[in-house]
């Protein structure tokens, strides 16, 4: 099991290992997408990069990025992820959703 910290919402959330960040997220009611993405989002693909987060702490409890992730994050930061790309193998990490409006 691990914990999901979503700093901007202060909301932690329980997941199981093998959990899908976007998912966990979209269940715990935590908005990840800005208005263009709730607009044209695919569903959790990785095909529009809509739904990119910040991975403050924890990225070593993650999965590795996928080639989808390589492709639509190549010029952003090392700790962007695509949550729908994104699982949560063990232990906790913290999240900044949003990243890109800072």
């Amino acid at each position: 099991m691990a914990n999901i910290k979503f700093i901007q919402e202060d909301k932690e959330v329980i997941a199981a290992d093998g959990a899908n960040l976007r998912e966990k997220a979209l269940e715990n009611r935590v908005d990840i997408y800005t208005f263009r993405g709730k607009m044209l989002n695919c569903g959790g693909y990785g095909q529009c990069g809509t739904c990119v987060v910040e991975v403050v702490e924890g990225m070593e409890n993650l999965s590795e990025r996928t080639p989808a992730e390589q492709k639509k994050l190549k010029k952003k930061p090392d700790s962007y992820r695509l949550s729908c790309q994104t699982i949560v193998n063990h232990g906790d990490v913290s999240i900044v959703t949003k990243p890109q409006i800072r």
